[in-house]
């Protein structure tokens, strides 16, 4: 199963976005603390996503502890930090595509830590990023291409 990771979204907009996309692919939603908004009834209503009951989502109380978890499975880490394009890698089945908060993206400290591991959506000159939801469905659906859409119709 694909896993979209979310570290520190700030937007419940973007993050009610990306769990309708990991929905219609089957992908599990891991969300890394702090978040920039309480997961309540109120705030997933005012995202207008009602897939939320759809998506297998994962909570981790920092980034560390998602690491610690996870830090030797295959990591793909979504930053303009690097020149290797998201298209130019191999995603396996299991495959954790990271992607950073809205205003900063990743630490630069994760970054540095996992540099052989990042990769970057090509964009004009210029451009600081795309929004988050749609950098994760770039991200999604290059990984499902890869494996010819498995499972999807």
């Amino acid at each position: 199963m694909l896993n979209i990771v979310l570290v520190e979204p700030e937007i419940p907009q973007n993050a009610g976005n990306v769990a309708r996309t990991c929905a219609c692919v089957g992908a599990r939603l891991h969300l890394v603390e702090p978040m920039g908004f309480r997961l309540t009834a109120k705030n997933l209503a005012r995202a207008g996503c009602d897939y939320w009951d759809d998506v297998e989502i994962v909570r981790w109380p920092s980034i560390e502890a998602f690491i610690e978890a996870h830090g030797d499975d295959e990591l793909h880490l979504f930053t303009g930090s690097t020149d290797r394009l998201f298209t130019d890698v191999s995603y396996g089945e299991g495959a954790f595509l990271l992607f950073g908060r809205e205003s900063r993206g990743l630490d630069p400290a994760v970054i540095e830590r996992f540099a052989d591991r990042c990769v970057r959506i090509p964009m004009r000159e210029g451009m600081r990023s795309l929004n988050l939801s749609n950098a994760v469905a770039l991200g999604a659906y290059e990984a499902l291409r890869q494996r010819s859409f498995a499972g999807l119709s």
